[in-house]
C-alpha cells in the first residue's frame, strides 16, 4: 500500500472559538468538550471525487436555475475565485454548494418568516465544480441584509454561504462570503467572532476585470482548504 501523506495540523487561531461571546445561539449547539485529535488515515485523508457531470447546466445561474414567470429582482453579480490547498496548488473538481437570501434579505426557507417579500423567480440556491486550474464561477442577485434577533436591532450584513467538499474529509468547509465596504460587519457577532488577523479572508474583491460592462459587477473571492491562509470556517 502506498504511503499516505497527511495534512499540517490546522491553525485554529484563524477560525472562530466554539463558543463566540456575542453569538447568542452558539452555546446551544457548539461542543461543550476539547476536541479529540485522531490519527490521519485514509477514512480521513480520502473522499468523494467529482466531475462535471456532478452539477446541472444551470446550477452555477442563480438567476437562471429557478425561474417561473420572468428576470429575478436585484443587483446581478458574478463571483468567482480559485480554491487552493494548503501548499496553494489549485485545486480542480472540487464540488461548491452556495446559498443566500434574495435582494430583499429573505431565505426561500418556510422557517424565514422576515417581513420581507419573496422572489418566485429566485432560490437563492446552486452550485459548480471547479476546473482543471482550480477556478469555479456563478452568477446570482447581491443578497440583502436581514434581521436576525441576536440582539436589540441586530441585522446581518449581505454574505453568501458555501460549502466545499474537498479531496478528503479533512478539506470540508462551510464559510460565508461577505463584501466590502459593508458597514454592517463591524457591528456583526458572526464575522466578529472570526480573529480580527483571519477576516479579510472573508471579504471578496470587486474586480473590474470580472465585471462585464453593462451586465453585472464581480467579486472575487479565493477560497484555501487548509494551511497557512485557511479560509475561516463560518456556519
Amino acid at each position: 500500500m502506498p504511503k499516505i501523506e497527511g495534512f499540517t495540523p490546522r491553525d485554529w487561531t484563524v477560525h472562530p472559538s466554539n463558543i463566540p461571546a456575542d453569538y447568542k445561539s452558539a452555546p446551544l449547539r457548539a461542543p461543550t468538550k476539547p476536541l479529540v485529535i485522531f490519527p490521519q488515515s485514509l477514512t480521513e485523508l480520502t473522499g468523494p471525487i467529482f466531475g462535471q457531470d456532478a452539477v446541472g447546466k444551470l446550477d452555477h445561474d442563480l438567476t437562471k436555475n429557478a425561474v417561473e414567470s420572468g428576470e429575478p429582482h436585484g443587483e446581478r453579480i458574478i463571483v468567482t475565485g480559485t480554491v487552493r490547498d494548503e501548499d496553494s496548488n489549485p485545486i480542480p473538481d472540487i464540488l461548491l454548494e452556495v446559498w443566500q437570501p434574495n435582494a430583499a434579505g429573505r431565505y426561500d426557507h418556510a422557517d424565514d418568516q422576515h417581513d420581507a417579500p419573496l422572489d418566485p423567480n429566485f432560490l437563492g440556491a446552486g452550485r459548480c465544480v471547479t476546473d482543471q486550474e482550480g477556478r469555479y464561477r456563478f452568477i446570482t442577485i447581491k443578497p440583502g441584509a436581514y434581521p436576525w434577533g441576536n440582539h436589540y436591532n441586530a441585522w446581518r450584513p449581505s454574505h453568501i454561504h458555501f460549502s466545499l467538499f474537498g479531496p478528503s474529509i479533512l478539506t470540508r468547509l462551510v464559510t460565508q462570503m461577505y463584501f466590502p465596504g459593508d458597514p454592517l460587519l463591524e457591528l456583526d457577532p458572526i464575522f466578529k467572532a472570526v480573529p480580527a488577523a483571519a477576516r479579510n479572508l472573508l471579504v471578496a474583491n470587486l474586480s473590474i476585470e470580472i465585471s462585464e460592462p453593462e451586465w453585472a459587477l464581480g467579486y472575487e473571492f479565493n477560497i484555501h482548504l487548509r494551511g497557512r491562509n485557511a479560509t475561516p470556517m463560518e456556519s
